[in-house]
């Protein structure tokens, strides 16, 4: 049986700044604005609990090949749309299609467990 994570008082902190931004940040990012509460953390203890916290189901990770990783405090499927030109990624509101599992399935004779659709091109800034 899977252990049972506890909420530290480092994954409470890091939470509440993904759940309480629009943006989607690096971990860096997260790193500088947890530190305003939590001066003496590390980057290190920042990367663990992103890793403990999408393993626990409570955010999303965005991982963009060897480049970055994005996290995402909403847990939920949901789409994104990827600026080209500045990287800026947008939660789009749109219904997510829970049959294309099936769809893809049936298709293909495979398992699928969920999916992931994103968008590219240029966000209004850019265009």
């Amino acid at each position: 049986m899977a252990e049972k994570k506890r909420m530290t008082k480092q994954r409470k902190v890091i939470l509440e700044v993904l759940k309480n931004t629009k943006c989607h940040p690096t971990a860096d990012w997260i790193y500088d604005q947890v530190r305003q509460k939590l001066p003496n953390i590390s980057l290190g203890t920042v990367y663990r609990n992103l890793k403990v916290l999408k393993e626990m189901g409570e955010i999303m990770e965005l991982d963009y090949g060897s480049t970055y990783s994005r996290f995402d405090g909403n847990p939920e499927n949901h789409y994104h749309f990827v600026c080209n030109s500045c990287d800026e990624v947008i939660d789009l509101d749109l219904p997510v299609e829970d049959n294309l599992n099936e769809r893809a399935q049936e298709k293909n004779n495979i398992k699928v467990v969920n999916h992931r659709l994103e968008f590219y091109g240029f966000c209004e800034k850019c265009s």
